[in-house]
């Protein structure tokens, strides 16, 4: 019995120094170029390259306005989509861990009996006898002894598939924050808008009850009057328009947060919003590998590596192994005696002839290692993508906003001058008219910009990578990950 135990360790030691027939993994080289682009569009963007990269700034130190900072956190508490991805987390972990239990062996302890009476007619005595058999064992059932990596591989996709989904959680974070701060600076843009609408229309009012009194008197024309009427019936739409837009943006930014966001927390205005840090998308590119939905898309294209093991290790031999050890005896007060001691052991081969199934999935899983290439090769070249457009508006958007600034002012000094010619009787209330649309229109404008500029510096931190905070490891999920990268150097 000792020499079949000492097969046994013999076999246990084999398959834990076994490697996986998968092909060793290389990194494909990145299909972009080694820097971001250059020109005019990026010449503002260019010049903050002294400030920190977005992947070594938490979120809470990227956003500086304590209310924005304080909703963030719920919703990153609260947000279903968010549970959700943490939930698939914990799902494929679970499922990794039978993926690597498939290689230790099931043990099961059993206990059986009976008796049987065999009648005078079938019994080899010519006389009625009663049989008996009890049992206890402790054994294994058909035990795979992965020696060509067949379930070592399969349990190496699992671990990349686990990889992966965490990093697809890290992408929901990032793209959640990115998400709550947008809504929430689209909410102080509206109601910035809405306060100048209102203020507008208040003007527009009082301007109308003027031209009135003129009317009244005799010093406006009929058509004044009307002219006068309608920019504030036009206000009057854009006021509700905003009132509308107001309660939208707040239904949004209650739904990602999870739950209603309290009402001294949001947002006045969007000139009372603190501004992000300013961020640096550094020289290389290379800052894209560390982006969670690139790595995602490289845990996938290790687990489809892993599948071509798999796939290799069917061509050949699977050995397999039943044992047990226990005690038998024919009564029940003898099944623990001296010399009721029981073993067997059956050892099985199986040897693939002919099946024409491994060779097209041998082919499948490299057509799909092929496609899983590809979708990495597409996710970085979107994240360049990404970032080259932010990094374009962050060039640019400055001076939009100066530009706008200046025609702020100078429609203002256009509609006070128009006005004071119509009080003189110089011009027509048309001029007066003009004047203040072309106001309002380039306030509307000034804000729209504005908003711009910090949603783009949201945006920028998102696609370089910032918004999750990086967690302390569990001594599992360091194991996990060190088993991922000896696995990925067989």
């Amino acid at each position: 019995m000792n020499k079949h135990v000492l097969l046994l360790l013999v076999g246990l030691a084999i398959v834990a120094a076994g490697c996986t027939m998968a092909p060793k993994y290389a990194r494909p080289t990145a299909p972009i170029p080694a820097e971001w682009p250059t020109g005019a569009a990026y010449a503002g963007a260019q010049a903050a390259t002294n400030a920190p990269e977005a992947p070594d700034l938490r979120w809470r130190e990227f956003f500086t306005d304590e209310k924005l900072r304080q909703i963030i956190g719920t919703a990153l508490t609260n947000n279903r989509d968010l549970r959700i991805a943490a939930l698939n987390v914990e799902r494929t972990r679970a499922m990794y861990g039978i993926a690597r239990a498939e290689l230790l062996p099931v043990v099961n302890g059993t206990a059986s009996g009976g008796r049987q009476r065999v009648p005078a007619d079938l019994s080899t005595t010519g006389n009625a006898q009663t049989y008996g058999q009890y049992g206890v064992n402790l054994g294994i059932a058909s035990w795979e002894i992965d020696f060509f990596g067949r379930i070592r591989s399969l349990k190496d996709r699992a671990l990349d598939e686990y990889l992966a989904t965490e990093q697809a959680r890290r992408s929901a974070q990032i793209l959640l924050v990115s998400s709550v701060a947008q809504a929430y600076l689209a909410m102080a843009a509206d109601r910035e808008n809405l306060k100048l609408a209102e203020t507008t229309f208040a003007s527009q009012r009082d301007s109308y009850d003027l031209t009135k009194r003129r009317y009244d008197l005799g010093l406006a024309t009929e058509l004044d009057l009307y002219r006068a009427q309608t920019p504030v019936d036009a206000a009057r739409r854009d006021v509700a328009r905003y009132v509308q837009q107001v309660a939208q943006d707040e239904n949004a930014l209650n739904l990602l947060v999870g739950s209603p966001a309290p009402s001294e927390l949001l947002p006045a205005e969007l000139g009372q919003v603190s501004p992000p840090k300013e961020i640096s998308a550094g020289v290389s590119s290379e800052v894209l590998l560390r982006r969670p939905d690139v790595l995602q898309a490289e845990d996938l294209l290790k687990a489809a590596n892993a599948d071509i093991g798999a796939a290799r290790a069917a061509f050949f031999p699977q050995i397999s192994l039943t044992a047990a050890i226990g005690t038998a005896s024919s009564d029940l007060s003898g099944l623990f005696r001296a010399g009721s001691g029981a073993w067997s052991y059956a050892p099985q081969i199986v040897m693939p002839i002919f099946d024409a199934r491994t060779w097209s999935a041998n082919k499948a899983a490299k057509v799909q290692r092929e496609i899983a290439v590809t979708q990495y090769e597409k996710a970085i070249q979107s994240a360049f993508r990404e970032v080259a457009d932010a990094l374009a508006i962050h060039g640019t958007v400055d001076q939009q906003v100066t530009a706008q600034q200046s025609l702020v002012h100078a429609s203002a000094e256009t509609y006070r001058l128009s006005n004071s010619r119509y009080d003189k009787g110089i011009d027509s209330y048309l001029g007066v008219l003009d004047a203040q649309r072309s106001l309002f229109a380039a306030q509307q404008g000034l804000v729209s910009l504005r908003l711009a500029k910090l949603a783009n510096q949201v945006s920028l931190y998102a696609v370089l990578g910032g918004g999750w905070e990086a967690e302390k490891q569990s001594n599992g999920s360091k194991a996990l990950i060190s088993a991922s990268a000896k696995s990925g150097s067989n």
